[in-house]
């Protein structure tokens, strides 16, 4: 089963994400704004990846201070697609 999200980040360069998870593994994640070449290096590594695991290694992240990051937003993203319904 296919789902998809676009979220809001907070806190970060980047402004949305497009993420779409089938099967509870990552099949898509786009990055609107940001560092271009980070997020598409992000987005690669964890395509194919549980959505479990891609929470755990990405999910408290820092960028400068911020409290979170790109990668940990992402995790959280994950984290709302993973709990709806």
């Amino acid at each position: 089963m296919e789902k998809n999200l676009v979220y809001t980040t907070c806190g970060t360069c980047s402004k949305l994400l497009d993420v779409t998870v089938e099967n509870d593994r990552v099949k898509r994640v786009q990055f609107i704004g940001g560092c271009h070449g980070n997020s598409q290096g992000i987005a690669a590594l964890i395509a194919g990846m549980e959505v479990d695991k891609a929470i755990a290694r990405l999910s408290g992240i820092d960028c400068g201070g911020r409290g979170t990051s790109c990668p940990d937003q992402l995790a959280k993203a994950l984290t709302q697609l993973k709990n709806s319904r």
